[in-house]
């Protein structure tokens, strides 16, 4: 017989975790007595981060008793219930034999299972073991989580009583393994997709297994010299550079990434050929303009980026600020010719104005430069956009941040609007509070090992023995994306754009190739990083 061994709970709180601090409902504790059990939590429970945990179809957190045994005999340590963060501590239940979609009445209650857990990297800070995220994986353990279906009191000793199997009987186990592990069944796939008590998140990502997007094409591994046949400056601070591009034609919105004696970084193509647009603003773009001219050549990686032109016959705004005009320029190009409307909006000062002649030349349908000497393009300017069209915006952030909630309460779907940033990706880093920014710098101390260049960021440093080259990236205050950090989610995969990796531990899936996980690679010869 099934039942409730402990009944658990914790309110959010800020933990110490690595010199910074995690706001996280992690920690939960053993309770006496009967506690009320709503629609989105248990009285006295809460979620840290409710982006990854909590609502509806995270409300209550479940782990048994059998799995607490099992690490207990794996880690050679013990446990208190609660300590893997559940709120229900049960006795039964296995992960192998609780399908999604069971329902189950504990006390008052009903529940039904939505999915399982999702391993990030909060359990094994409580734990104080990082690769737990990784293990419950890989051992088929990761406890579930239930929806509240019936209002209700519980409390430690109830009977659980399944009321109701899910749809295809697919467990959560089999459920787990077919997001994380290798080798997946399309059969399953399908299955799992027509399951409706499956959060959406997961449905989500199986329907993205199933339909899965055309491999990026890589031109060609590593850098390569390319013949620069034509420079032309095309304003007081703005110079292209044409390049002999003989690789795939690039698409549109895409970018290339340079290596100079100055450093390495990435700039837009701005046109449907190999040409870059640089302006002079640092130490790789100052090298450039003073450097480069017709008959020399440039190390250059393969076109890369998926900021890019979707096909479709809606219209198309392209909105730019400054520089920015540089991939949506090359979308104009792309767009020349094909019968979409096109809405052309474009914000610069009118002494750095570039590309005036190019743009007419090309001809959008609608055509709107503002001057920023005047004041910011306000919102008023976006009034006359169409609500169905595709919109594409690049410059700097707080402009493409007004932009977008603009076109927004013009009524365009947010799915139809696209954004690429200068420089560096935003950060995705679940559960950290009070961090700063930080312009990425050299690390303390210093290292003697192979040179990392984190080209979105500008940056080159030497390997210092670090964990994973995501340690190495923190430590530089580069920008990364991670929640596992242990090679189960890959949030943190990054494109390798020149050199090799090692991965210390092996991750549960492999990314793909010309790719890395960052938490747990390592390097094997020099570096250049898209991050």
């Amino acid at each position: 017989m099934a039942r409730l061994l402990s009944l658990n709970v914790g309110l959010p709180k800020d933990v110490s975790w690595h010199d910074r601090t995690v706001h996280t409902g992690i920690f939960k504790q053993p309770v006496d007595g009967p506690l009320m059990v709503r629609r989105l939590n248990i009285d006295g429970d809460g979620q840290g981060d409710l982006g990854g945990h909590g609502g509806e179809n995270r409300a209550v957190l479940v782990y048994q008793r059998e799995s607490y045994e099992h690490w207990r005999s794996e880690l050679g340590r013990t446990f208190d219930h609660g300590q893997f963060g559940e709120n229900f501590t049960v006795e039964g239940l296995a992960d192998t034999d609780v399908h999604i979609g069971d329902r189950f009445r504990i006390g008052e209650s009903e529940f039904e299972v939505t999915q399982p857990r999702v391993t990030c990297y909060r359990v094994g800070m409580r734990l104080d073991e990082p690769r737990m995220p990784s293990l419950m994986v890989a051992h088929g353990r990761p406890g579930f989580y239930l929806r509240v279906i019936t209002e209700g009191e519980v409390k430690a000793g109830d009977e659980i009583v399944r009321t109701a199997v899910g749809r295809h009987r697919m467990s959560v186990a089999a459920i787990d393994a077919l997001l994380y592990l290798p080798d997946r069944d399309p059969e399953q796939l399908r299955k799992a997709v027509d399951i409706p008590a499956l959060s959406l998140g997961w449905q989500g990502s199986f329907h993205d297994l199933l339909t899965p997007a055309e491999p990026e094409p890589v031109g060609w591994e590593g850098f390569r010299p390319l013949r620069v046949e034509a420079v032309t400056q095309e304003s007081p601070s703005i110079r292209s550079f044409r390049l002999a591009g003989d690789g795939p034609r690039p698409e549109a919105g895409q970018y290339l990434t340079v290596r100079t004696p100055a450093g390495v970084r990435s700039y837009s193509i701005s046109s449907d050929s190999y040409r870059i647009s640089v302006k002079r603003d640092g130490v790789v773009s100052t090298w450039l303009h003073e450097h480069l001219k017709a008959g020399d050549t440039l190390d250059v990686a393969a076109p890369r980026g998926d900021f890019t032109l979707h096909p479709g016959d809606e219209p198309v705004i392209l909105l730019s600020a400054g520089v920015g005009v540089t991939p949506v320029l090359a979308m104009l190009h792309a767009l020349k010719g094909t019968g979409r409307e096109v809405f052309w909006l474009h914000t610069t000062r009118s002494a750095d104005y570039a590309f005036a002649a190019e743009v007419r030349e090309l001809n959008p349908t609608h055509e709107l430069v503002h001057y920023s000497d005047n004041g910011r393009l306000t919102r008023a300017s976006l009034a006359d956009l169409p609500a169905n069209a595709s919109a594409y915006l690049c410059g700097p952030n707080a402009f493409m941040d007004d932009m977008h909630e603009a076109l927004i309460e013009r009524g365009l779907d947010p799915a139809r609007i696209h954004s690429e940033l200068f420089g560096a990706r935003t950060a995705i880093n679940p559960g950290l509070v009070g961090t700063e920014t930080v312009a990425p710098h050299q690390p303390v101390p210093a290292g003697t090992g192979p040179k990392i260049t984190f080209a979105r960021s500008g940056l080159t440093v030497a390997w210092r023995d670090d964990e994973s080259l995501l340690d190495l990236a923190e430590a530089c205050d580069v920008p990364t994306r991670w929640s596992c950090r242990t090679g189960v989610c890959h949030t943190c995969v990054t494109p390798v754009l020149s050199g090799t990796v090692i991965n210390r531990p092996d991750p549960l899936e492999p990314p793909a190739p010309g790719s890395a996980l960052i938490c747990c690679a390592r390097p094997e010869t020099d570096l250049v990083l898209d991050l």
